[in-house]
């Protein structure tokens, strides 16, 4: 068979396949004209085909294809072009920026954020209002708002997440004294404002029968989702038997026309602190002294326990208190992720700082395979994988202001965060630079290499976070690529998506108002604004 014969039939594959056979080669070194490692009938077939260059890109950047706005969207080749220069400007911390846009006040711990939208539950809390800043088509720097709103109960509702590529609300709401659960569940559109159309029931009742509601604490509860799937953690809840007190896991596949459901009891004297879905069907619980990782089978109804990790243990007297996972967007569940969980640390007379570990997704999941092919089925009595196996090797620590809302926020292999004290000597809230973090393997390859972009950014490798807190070295992987802004910035929250930074501030403002007879009355009034700043 002749070489042209052998280009051809390449070429009549489909884009998806050609890319997976040439996953085995560097396609993105081997789509360049300069590179001699491939023979001219390969490259001639990668360059051929924009959608393959394109899948390329999206592998390389780890990107999720977004769709277009428009009718019909937009071609590859304007895929392509906009991918690269989002990609460019992040490089180079390049951003246009849409000025300060105030926005009704809502209480700190009940507005949430979710791919670029923000939730805000307005007083008096009869509805929760979702607003999405879009730049106006006639000015760059101004805004127009998209508005969407949910109905609420303001008697019960008790927290509520939502999807927006899901179109998807929930509600979490506490029944009326004298029912049988604890909560009611409730699905609902983000656009239309009733019930999902996908959801299998409209309402599921949370905790049916398993906890003394007398005794029962909805402080202690959390509640995430992700997919096809809804988990509720709740902590040191009385069981309803009296036998003693637990914490509960109960997780539904709220798609399910068979009421998926299971519940994981949890010891309470293991201090289960937390835990977030890793993709469909595999979820992680934490406690104080390791990682469990579990996975979810419809079969039995049941999640299964498959791996143990250890975390790096700690001197006495400090002990964890508490640790947060960074949202996993469940639209990016099939690309590799880092995973940031931060612990806090306290003892009995020290507040000490925070420290934030990066761990890829698709580590965790091998590691799983790691463990079981050392210890077999895992159990609650079977031996973790040490910290000293797998962390040092796999994860990289930052030491961080537990009281930073700005510290990081995570998509893809980017990160980005506020640095330096969020308050000066004075007490004031203080301008900071954003400090922009990828830790994208191939970046930091070609950097090396001295290929691609540069600019002003640095590369980390091999460089520890050591702490006196900790009895084992701390992890030093996951090398990465460092840019600081020149610009700064005020922020009582960030949040970052695909090619955006948004930035929550409020203030205080003092207003006089002249009354009669020329006396004044001082006002104060919470103002709160977001800024915008896009990577296009």
């Amino acid at each position: 068979m002749s070489q042209v014969q052998v280009t051809v039939g390449l070429l009549n594959l489909p884009a998806e396949i050609l890319l997976d056979i040439l996953g085995y080669l560097n396609v993105y070194e081997a789509s360049s004209s300069t590179s001699s490692k491939v023979c001219n009938d390969i490259r001639q077939v990668i360059n051929s085909s924009s959608e393959l260059l394109y899948l390329i890109d999206l592998k390389y950047f780890n990107a999720i294809p977004v769709p277009l706005s428009g009718p019909d969207g937009a071609d590859v080749g304007t895929r392509r072009k906009l991918l690269q220069q989002s990609e460019t400007a992040w490089q180079k911390a390049e951003y246009s920026k849409i000025n300060h846009i105030p926005i009704p006040y809502a209480p700190l711990e009940m507005h949430k954020w979710s791919s670029g939208i923000i939730g805000l539950p307005l007083e008096p809390l009869e509805q929760i209002t979702f607003v999405q800043p879009t730049p106006s088509p006639n000015n760059a720097h101004t805004t127009n708002w998209q508005q969407r709103s949910c109905k609420i109960d303001k008697a019960v509702i008790e927290n509520y997440c939502f999807s927006p590529a899901q179109d998807l609300v929930v509600l979490l709401s506490r029944v009326p004294s004298g029912e049988s659960h604890v909560y009611d569940v409730t699905f609902r559109s983000l656009s239309e404002d009733k019930v999902h159309p996908e959801a299998a029931f409209p309402v599921l009742k949370a905790l049916d029968n398993q906890v003394d509601l007398e005794f029962f604490d909805s402080v202690t509860s959390t509640h995430m989702i992700f997919g096809d799937y809804y988990g509720l953690f709740c902590k040191n809840a009385h069981k309803a038997d009296g036998s003693g007190v637990v914490d509960l896991l109960q997780i539904w596949n709220w798609k399910s026309k068979d009421a998926f459901q299971c519940l994981e009891v949890l010891d309470e004297a293991c201090g289960t602190l937390n835990f977030s879905f890793l993709t469909n069907d595999k979820l992680i619980v934490v406690n104080a002294k390791e990682l469990l990782l579990y996975s979810l089978v419809n079969s039995a109804n049941a999640i299964q326990l498959t791996a143990k990790f250890s975390l790096p243990a700690l001197r006495d007297p400090f002990e964890c208190k508490n640790i947060t996972f960074s949202h996993i967007p469940s639209h990016a569940s099939t690309h590799n992720q880092l995973i940031a969980f931060s612990m806090d640390i306290q003892s009995a007379t020290t507040n000490c700082p925070c420290f934030t570990f990066y761990v890829e997704r698709n580590t965790l999941l091998e590691l799983g395979s790691t463990y079981t092919s050392l210890y077999g089925q895992a159990s609650q009595d079977s031996a973790s994988l040490p910290w000293s196996t797998w962390g040092p090797k796999h994860t990289r620590t930052f030491k961080e202001n537990k009281f930073d809302p700005c510290k990081h926020s995570v998509f893809g292999f980017r990160t980005a965060g506020l640095t330096g004290d969020l308050v000066s000597p004075e007490g004031k809230t203080q301008r900071r630079s954003l400090c922009i973090r990828d830790f994208n393997p191939h970046r930091v390859m070609d950097f090396k290499a001295g290929n691609g972009t540069q600019g002003n950014q640095r590369l980390i490798e091999g460089e520890t976070t050591s702490s006196s807190l900790f009895l084992e070295p701390l992890g030093s992987a996951l090398p990465y690529l460092e840019l600081t802004t020149e610009e700064k910035f005020i922020g009582t929250e960030l949040t970052m998506e695909a090619n955006r930074v948004t930035l929550l501030s409020f203030e205080v403002v003092s207003r006089s108002r002249i009354l009669m007879a020329g006396m004044a009355r001082k006002t104060h009034e919470v103002v709160q604004s977001i800024e915008v700043l896009d990577f296009e």
